[in-house]
């Protein structure tokens, strides 16, 4: 079943059994900028076993704060509605194929 995510809240996306890896960012952040061809070759890497979301901090500060989201790019990765990985800083597909595959099992 291929549900339309960008119609649901970040809280049912979250809630859902298939991990979210949700990268948050903002326009004016240089090494966010790094992110999107990462993210796009981590989502060639694993297909339909991840949902990749990205939250701007700025559009959406009340998340940021929620998950303690200090400083920018931060990686958190959810399934069920809990926090299983959470990271700052810019890493390559491979690293985060690796450490998502390794919270998961």
């Amino acid at each position: 079943m291929n549900t339309d995510i960008r119609k649901q809240s970040f809280s049912e996306i979250i809630k859902g059994d298939t991990p979210v890896l949700v990268d948050f960012y903002a326009d004016w952040c240089a090494p966010c900028r790094m992110m999107p061809p990462i993210l796009k070759e981590l989502k060639n890497r694993m297909g339909d076993e991840i949902h990749i979301l990205k939250i701007d901090t700025e559009k959406n500060p009340d998340v940021a704060i929620r998950y303690q989201v200090r400083g920018i790019p931060t990686l958190i990765l959810f399934r069920n509605g809990h926090v299983l990985w959470q990271q700052a800083g810019v890493m390559q597909a491979s690293q985060l194929e690796s450490i998502i595959r390794q919270k998961l099992a």
